[in-house]
């Protein structure tokens, strides 16, 4: 099939389009290649895409409407895997106004792209981080997501709320993944492993926020990956017996869903480092922080739904996980 995936550039589309090209798909792979991060590990993972036939790269900006609509007239894709966006709780805060660009108008252009070219199922990321406020555990899809707590995560509501609108109104099958800490080889440099990583092994210390008292549901990126591939051939369908007042806010009488992708087995952010310090076989100087502005204290998958639908659930455990990134990490930067 041909598929459109946003992103492309990027930590997880990088991983989903890989995914892609090695089952034989077409997949056309956009970037706009920013400098929110070291472009030049952006360049090296296309490196890796540009070894398969199939896959083609461009460059382009989502909030680039005639540009997004022109790609989507052009190319006809079937389906839609929108990883694109202005990552980031804590960025947020000091610069809103480049999410409502690439995380409202961009979100928005990728729906009128679908909505105009007959595409057959668009997957888009969501985050964890929507439950905001919520303190039940573990977070499930049926809970009430309306009390964010970054702008960032606001976005990824709204993006949430835009795609029910699109599948509403003109019938676009569209599934709204939350994404719970991704971590894995070819990660991004502004999330914690990457910066421990980097600041343990050039003997400095490393921030740990709330003193360290805090849980999260890392999620290795393979399985990840796994996810994504199994659901996108699990288009979802309207449902007329769903109403507000009786069925999931994950569910619809749209074709519209939307499911957890955590591994469901919260870690001690400690208990992550150490699993750092044990891979790389050095012990962190630790520089202890309070909370942060934008960020949760918990945060823990329900994911009944995901195994019911697509028969898997991640559960890379910490310690492996780590291990791989920290080979990873070693051998890209020859360290």
């Amino acid at each position: 099939m041909k598929y459109l995936v946003t992103g492309a550039a990027g930590f997880i589309g990088f991983h989903v389009t890989q995914r892609l090209l090695a089952a034989g798909h077409q997949v056309i792979g956009i970037d706009n290649l920013n400098d929110y991060y070291d472009v030049n590990l952006k360049i090296a993972r296309l490196d890796l895409l540009r070894s398969f036939p199939e896959f083609t790269f461009i460059k382009i900006d989502l909030a680039d409407r005639e540009g997004i609509a022109s790609l989507f007239c052009e190319h006809r894709f079937q389906r839609v895997i929108h990883l694109a966006a202005q990552a980031g709780v804590r960025y947020s805060l000091e610069n809103p106004l480049v999410y409502a660009d690439s995380n409202l108008i961009g979100h928005l252009n990728i729906l009128e792209g679908c909505r105009h070219n007959q595409v057959e199922h668009l997957l888009y990321a969501s985050s964890s981080s929507v439950y905001g406020l919520n303190r039940k555990l573990p977070f499930s899809t049926d809970d009430s997501v309306d009390h964010p707590v970054s702008l960032y995560a606001a976005t990824k509501k709204a993006n949430e709320l835009m795609s029910h609108t699109y599948a509403h109104l003109y019938g676009i099958p569209t599934t709204g993944l939350r994404f719970f800490t991704v971590y894995g080889p070819w990660g991004r440099p502004d999330m914690a492993l990457f910066k421990f990583t980097r600041a343990i092994l050039a003997g400095e210390s490393i921030d740990v926020y709330n003193n360290g008292e805090m849980h999260r549901d890392f999620t290795y990126i393979d399985d990840i990956a796994e996810a994504i591939v199994r659901l996108q051939d699990v288009i979802p369908h309207a449902d007329q017996h769903w109403t507000v007042e009786n069925g999931s806010p994950a569910a619809s009488s749209a074709p519209y869903r939307i499911y957890n992708i955590g591994n469901s087995q919260p870690v001690v952010l400690m208990d992550y480092i150490k699993a750092l310090e044990n891979a790389l076989g050095q012990t962190a100087r630790k520089n202890m922080m309070p909370m942060q502005p934008g960020d949760v204290l918990d945060t823990s998958a329900d994911v009944g739904e995901l195994y019911k639908i697509i028969g898997f659930k991640p559960q890379t455990l910490v310690d492996e996980g780590v291990a791989h990134f920290v080979d990873w990490y070693r051998d890209f930067y020859n360290v």
